[in-house]
């Protein structure tokens, strides 16, 4: 083994920064925990295989490693795009430092994933949005319960004041519409309720989403199972977390039902572990993922931006409430919701910490 200094390896395995090593064949003789994740391999399993065993670029970048190994020279590339094994594509930036030893030139490759950092970008944007429409929908539901207290109020008043019993039925129009629009607001506003932190297993949750769903569907969707049984409890509260998962999937159910026959519609409910993940300015060294795919006609591109906004739905009979809700709760957690949609693929991941993560220096 060519790195053994215990401290050294140490540094490597804590790295964000993806590092291999290669001999002069272009076989593997190293890789650090974040390589791979990045890759979705097994560094002890692919000990000695051939670089495209691991990852797929071209033939180009390939005759570049061996042309750095011939001679020696270090050089940089800028988002390539790599294909790994599961046949993810990645697109990376990496260096190629040829290091001697021991007579034998080796090469130390260095991966920085442009992806996570596309995505770190546009999460802290994604959330700075979020925190200015918070403000606004605050200050707004401030200035609009405040005259309705006043409506309600004035009407049961003049309800007092009526000659006629009959006449009573429009004031009580007035006050029920008044309270409508106070629930309405307060749903806008989301619960400001601190959940209930205790450890619980994520499957037991997703397990009650799948019972719910199965009994509203009366069994006539397809619902696939997808579970890493090796993810320990995480700290959540649980009844928060079913209505966060089953808005999403109720949401996938009415997409399914409104492209085509419910009976040809398809949820898969997927979870894994990550590691070394970072969520607003927090890097965490052990995240759950779950993710929840459905088959349906997508989300609009133009709404794909706003969905977790308030009263933003694709759907003419939807409140756009239910996704806003979600990631309400999920915030409370310390986690993070995406989405990525195009038609006959729609995911929503929910990203929860596992562990108490470090704020980067």
């Amino acid at each position: 083994m060519i790195i053994n200094d215990a401290l050294h390896r140490l540094l490597l395995d804590n790295l964000t920064t993806a590092i291999l090593l290669l001999n002069a064949e272009l076989r593997l003789e190293y890789m650090n925990p974040a390589a791979e994740m990045l890759l979705a391999v097994s560094g002890q399993r692919s000990h000695g295989q051939f670089i495209s065993e691991l990852f797929t670029e071209s033939p180009e970048a390939l005759a570049a490693l061996r042309q750095a190994v011939e001679q020696a020279h270090p050089f940089n590339k800028r988002e390539a795009v790599l294909t790994a094994l599961t046949g993810q594509t990645i697109t990376v930036d990496y260096a190629v430092t040829p290091i001697l030893s021991r007579g034998e030139t080796l090469l130390l490759l260095e991966v920085l994933p442009r992806d996570r950092l596309l995505r770190i970008t546009k999460e802290e944007a994604q959330l700075s949005k979020q925190e200015t429409t918070k403000l606004l929908v605050r200050g707004l539901a401030h200035e609009i319960k405040n005259p309705l207290g006043g409506i309600r109020g004035a009407a049961q008043l003049l309800a007092r004041e009526l000659p006629e019993e009959s006449l009573k039925d429009y004031t009580n129009v007035i006050i029920e519409e008044a309270d409508r629009l106070r629930n309405l607001v307060d749903r806008m506003l989301g619960s400001n309720k601190l959940p209930n932190l205790a450890m619980a297993n994520i499957h037991e949750v997703l397990e009650r989403v799948s019972s719910l769903v199965e009994a509203e569907s009366q069994g006539g969707i397809t619902l696939v199972r997808d579970y890493d049984p090796s993810i320990p409890d995480v700290r959540i509260d649980r009844e928060q977390m079913i209505q966060a998962v089953l808005n999403i999937v109720r949401n996938a159910m009415q997409a399914l039902s409104s492209n085509h026959d419910l009976r040809l519609g398809r949820i898969t409910l997927r979870t894994r572990t990550l590691r070394q993940f970072t969520i607003g300015h927090t890097r965490h060294r052990l995240v759950t993922k779950v993710e929840i795919i459905d088959n349906g006609p997508g989300i609009p591109p133009e709404l794909q931006d706003t969905i977790f906004y308030p009263m933003v739905s694709g759907r003419p009979d939807g409140t756009g409430l239910g996704l806003a809700i979600t990631q309400n709760i999920i915030s409370q957690h310390q986690g993070l919701i995406e989405c990525e949609s195009h038609p006959g693929h729609t995911v929503f991941s929910i990203f929860l910490p596992l562990e108490q993560g470090v704020s980067p220096s």
